[in-house]
């Protein structure tokens, strides 16, 4: 069977490139004789890899000294917890900015630990289908909160909120190396690989080192495993991490140095999401969910004409099926909605082709002749 174009949310499409070549090796890397999968992570074999992973993370996004670069497992979730338990230690009081449903279970998640939370700010009055503005956040915060990019709904931050010197944190994971980032306008960045970077497995974590608290000055009971310290002090590996996915990460970044960096794919994405939402906005049995000023470049949910915007109206979960039934059919996978917007969405991070996206556009066209 010939390749598919893949608009998964997560896990999403790889480059090609990167593939083949994990391909080649993985029964002998770099004459070892063995996978990467079936090496110890302490042996002087990955002890480069991962070494070289960290260097082209600070390369790439021009990392400050003064910040740590760790690889962690737990995924984005995860980060959740760690975020309160090492920074909202002062006060015990943090402000986040509601755009969604990561932003909304990223605060959930700090309640629990008994940090008080105060949603400063929050889209939910249309659905999420905004970035709220919020320019200048003042008061006895630990950190601000942020999502920078929203899988589910499909938006994105053009600008940050001026936070003086309350300590920004933003989940980056469906946006990372999308585009540049100031990574020094930020306390804590953090990112699940499996969208641009990397297969499920490892989240990255670039944290300024003032914000790294010792273990035993995390909220109470903070395992070790949880402690930012804990995976600083000892280079990511205090305990096995995942050491092929890490592997694969390293590549990936090889693979956007090589195709002009963070710059390289700004431009390479704001081509696909225009070539995309250009569409949209000129068709007459599709529109886009996400307002205008507030629009991802990686995520782009849309609906049919028959939508009400509820997303079980029979007739446009109708529609919606036969929709991504066809697609698939066509080569064209995952383009099914996220349950809470309904419709479609894809998915069109960096390693999507623009031929892919056109391939979409020209079904999508197809479908609203044959089905008006």
């Amino acid at each position: 069977m010939s390749r598919v174009y893949n608009f998964s949310a997560g896990p999403s499409c790889l480059p090609e490139e990167v593939l083949n070549e994990c391909a080649a090796e993985m029964l002998d890397y770099n004459g070892t004789g063995q996978s990467v999968m079936e090496m110890s992570h302490r042996s002087k074999a990955y002890e480069p890899i991962i070494q070289d992973a960290e260097a082209m993370v600070r390369k790439l996004m021009n990392v400050p000294e003064n910040y740590k670069v760790m690889f962690i497992q737990g995924g984005g979730s995860t980060q959740f917890a760690m975020v309160a338990e090492n920074l909202g230690i002062k006060n015990k009081k943090a402000a986040y900015i509601e755009t969604g449903v990561w932003a909304k279970k990223a605060a959930a998640e700090a309640k629990k630990l008994g940090v008080a939370v105060d949603v400063i700010a929050s889209s939910k009055d249309k659905g999420y289908s905004y970035i709220p503005r919020v320019e200048k956040v003042t008061g006895d915060y630990d950190y601000v909160y942020i999502c920078l990019n929203n899988t589910i709904m499909g938006t994105h931050y053009e600008y940050l909120p001026d936070t003086g010197n309350i300590p920004l944190v933003a989940d980056i994971s469906s946006c990372v190396l999308s585009e540049p980032i100031d990574v020094s306008k930020f306390g804590l960045l953090f990112a699940g690989a499996q969208k641009n970077l990397a297969p499920a497995g490892v989240t990255l974590a670039i944290v300024r080192e003032d914000l790294i608290p010792e273990p035993e000055n995390c909220l109470p009971g903070t395992p070790t495993m949880l402690a930012y310290k804990t995976h600083a002090d000892n280079g990511s590996m205090y305990n096995t991490p995942p050491c092929y996915t890490i592997y694969v990460l390293g590549k990936v970044l090889h693979w956007i140095e090589k195709n002009g960096g963070a710059e390289g794919m700004l431009k390479r994405n704001k081509e696909k999401a225009d070539y995309l939402y250009n569409y949209l906005d000129s068709s007459d049995f599709y529109r886009a969910t996400a307002e205008k000023g507030s629009r991802s470049l990686m995520n782009v949910p849309f609906l049919t004409k028959y939508s009400k915007g509820v997303a079980d109206d029979p007739k446009e979960k109708e529609i919606n099926d036969k929709f991504v039934k066809e697609a698939t059919k066509a080569g064209l996978v995952n383009l099914k909605g996220h349950r809470l917007v309904g419709g479609m969405r894809a998915s069109i991070y960096n390693a999507m082709t623009l031929d892919g996206v056109k391939a979409l556009v020209e079904f999508m066209k197809k479908f609203a002749e044959e089905n008006k």
